[in-house]
């Protein structure tokens, strides 16, 4: 095609394969690692995240990229070459602003961080990594310093997450989504709950993974280019071509923490399975490739939540579940099932929360995060605010900081602001998505109440995954469902399906 774009790419991939030799040390980090390895892994990953940004930061790839703007300007604007260049582009000049000793520091801070939130955790002991996060708003505060442009401290952030996403976006998203969501939750919470007593038993994890592994292949992920392992904390990763790690919550026997967590994270494998073998170097933007973090999220919501949770998915499965553990289920009927796995109540831990309830933690925390960032609120009164704020929002305070302020690794392995909100955008995003492959394809709830994903995944591969992260966001959504991003589509589908189970009328 051109010299100088294939230079460029060779140059992207070295740095692709040490950004996947980074992640595959955080899977190593967050699965399986020796306690009395955690400080040689902080300093190895602060090693490659150092060859990652010199090589990134490299003047010679300024002067490629200047050189290809004349072509680039001849490109269709839909080309593969065109989407490469604009991520390469926008990654090199953020990158060149940020020192990479600063990126460096950073990273070490999180290692340790991450470390020190699982000792805390396991006791309790929030004063413990108190400090640590102290130091981690510090370097928030500093990165924001090198976008001076940005009109909020966390604007930059939000704009790695879902490019274009500012504060005063999301204040606004919020608003309009709290608003109707909170008659909702209330219309629900005065009603006698529906019995789930027979979830609250402990289920075998084995048998839990076992059954989660036949769902997920049943939605699409492919095990021969996957791996799963017990770990803290739940995520999924891509650590390579053709290699996507699942971690499920090590030691838990509840469905939410289990299974459905499971299913969770399999959404998030399947998106990047699906992302194009020829537009692997364009995996640099985001860890995995994908558009935007709100994107990857709903995936991860579409799978669990409107397939996984829904009568139809439970139909063909229900009886499977049932003989996987007899004893336990054989006398609960399947619509006794389908509502205890879709109670709404408020509740303490968010990636138990149920899906009406799940935003008002996003909203909490998001909340948290602008008085921190913003200087009305210390650190060390964190704990106190966070009680505060689970009071105000769903009526209940937790009564220690491991299922309070400790109970998210966000903060301890991320950083404070830029990634909660992204939650909330992708439970909106997955009706929106879940809607257009409907209206493409009739058929889907059929099928899905027979076993098969295959047409829901065929059109979500093919007008999602196989992009990566070639468009963006606004773009993105315009393609595929006709307009922006819109809460309505979300808003109808709670209303549809809790007004069904609840009984409800005009809400």
């Amino acid at each position: 095609m051109n010299p100088h774009y294939d230079d460029l790419k060779h140059r992207i991939r070295d740095i692709y394969d040490i950004d996947c030799a980074l992640r595959l040390l955080y899977w190593d980090q967050n699965t399986i690692l020796p306690v009395h390895a955690a400080s040689g892994r902080a300093r190895q990953r602060a090693t490659l995240q150092r060859m990652l940004e010199e090589r990134f930061t490299d003047p010679e790839i300024g002067r490629l990229l200047d050189q290809l703007q004349p072509w680039a300007d001849t490109l269709d604007s839909d080309s593969d070459a065109a989407g490469f260049l604009r991520i390469v582009r926008r990654k090199y000049d953020n990158k060149r602003r940020v020192p990479k000793e600063f990126i460096e520091r950073r990273s070490r801070h999180l290692s340790d961080t991450y470390q020190a939130w699982t000792r805390a955790r396991a006791n309790d002991d929030f004063a413990a990594v108190l400090p640590y996060l102290e130091r981690t708003l510090e370097l928030g505060r500093e990165y924001a310093a090198f976008f001076p442009e940005a009109e909020h401290i966390l604007d930059p952030v939000l704009d790695l997450s879902d490019q274009g996403l500012t504060a005063a976006n999301v204040q606004t998203l919020f608003a309009d989504l709290r608003t109707a969501l909170v008659p909702l939750v209330q219309a629900i919470t005065v009603q006698p709950p529906p019995d789930d007593a027979f979830l609250q038993q402990p289920f075998d994890t084995g048998k839990q993974i076992a059954f989660a592994r036949q769902l997920t292949q049943a939605f699409g992920f492919d095990y021969d280019a996957g791996y799963m392992a017990p770990t803290p904390h739940p995520f999924a990763i891509p650590v390579g071509p053709s290699d996507v790690r699942i971690a499920y919550r090590q030691g838990a026997t509840k469905f939410d923490d289990v299974l459905f967590a499971t299913l969770h994270e399999a959404g998030h494998g399947i998106y990047m399975q699906g992302i194009r073998p020829n537009l692997e170097v364009t995996r640099i933007e985001h860890w995995g490739g994908w558009l935007s973090t709100g994107v990857n999220e709903s995936q991860a919501r579409l799978w669990e939540n409107l397939v996984g949770r829904s009568h139809g998915f439970w139909q063909h499965f229900y009886p499977r579940l049932q003989a996987t553990f007899p004893g336990q289920l054989d006398d609960v009927p399947l619509d006794q099932f389908y509502r205890a796995v879709n109670k709404v109540t408020p509740s303490l831990i968010r990636v138990r929360a149920d899906e009406v309830t799940y935003n008002l933690h996003i909203m909490i925390r998001f909340e948290l995060e602008m008085a921190l960032v913003e200087g009305r609120l210390a650190l060390r009164d964190l704990p106190d605010a966070w009680r505060d704020a689970y009071q105000r929002y769903l009526g209940i305070t937790p009564t220690d900081d491991k299922d309070g302020v400790l109970q998210d690794v966000h903060w301890y392995a991320i950083g404070i602001g830029g990634y909660f909100q992204s939650y909330t955008l992708g439970n909106i995003l997955s009706a929106q998505f879940y809607d257009a492959a409907v209206a493409a394809h009739p058929e889907i709830s059929a099928e899905i109440q027979h076993g098969q994903c295959t047409t829901l995944h065929r059109f979500l591969r093919e007008h999602i995954y196989q992009h990566g992260s070639k468009y963006v966001l606004d773009e993105f959504t315009q393609r595929i469902c006709g307009g922006s991003i819109d809460i309505q589509p979300y808003l109808r589908y709670l209303r549809t399906k809790y007004g069904a189970l609840y009984h409800l009328d005009n809400v």
